[in-house]
């Protein structure tokens, strides 16, 4: 994988994760449309606040995770030509 496409794969992620936590935002404000705060920590819409903040923080790490996992594994494919080509010179050379 070139760096071009190392950088188009970041930015798609990226775009991603943006996506995601703008559909959490806009999910936040109907629920501050829908259910007034009433002063109590314990009510319905704290529970689903939460939750959404929950629902965020995996979103962004399981994306996160992907790109990491997508970077070690082309990383590694882009090393083996290396290691094989290195390893039969030796061989020729022996």
């Amino acid at each position: 994988m070139t760096e071009t496409s190392n950088t188009r794969l970041i930015d798609t992620i990226e775009h991603a994760e943006h996506a995601s936590l703008e559909a959490v935002r806009n999910f936040l404000d109907t629920v501050n449309g829908v259910f007034p705060h009433l002063g109590g920590d314990d009510g319905p819409r704290r529970k689903i606040i939460d939750s959404a903040f929950k629902m965020t923080e995996q979103l962004v790490s399981t994306s996160t995770g992907l790109a990491k996992n997508i970077l070690d594994v082309t990383e590694k494919a882009l090393s083996e030509p290396d290691e094989k080509s290195t390893s039969s010179m030796k061989s020729k050379r022996a």
